[in-house]
């Protein structure tokens, strides 16, 4: 199975929350991605729009002062920033 590492920016995420600097999540395919996003990490209430979506991004050009140290297996199925699983 070939997956996909998506990086995810919100046009407003809530402002106390490590959604403020994005989301990443490994996925089969966007509507994986989407899927994943809505029951994992809302858990079922309303996603805020999305203002960006990079597929295959390159983690190490994410924030290192806050994303790098606390991202978990980016080459698992499921979200790894913020480190939920």
């Amino acid at each position: 199975m070939h997956l996909v590492r998506y990086w995810l920016e919100f046009e407003k995420a809530p402002t106390f929350s490590p959604l403020r600097l994005g989301c990443g999540i490994t996925a089969e395919n966007l509507d994986d991605m989407h899927h994943i996003l809505r029951d994992v990490v809302f858990k079922g209430n309303a996603v805020p729009g999305i203002s960006k979506c990079i597929e295959n991004v390159d983690v190490s050009a994410l924030d290192a002062n806050h994303v790098l140290p606390n991202i978990g297996a980016v080459h698992r199925r499921g979200v790894w920033f913020p480190n939920i699983n």
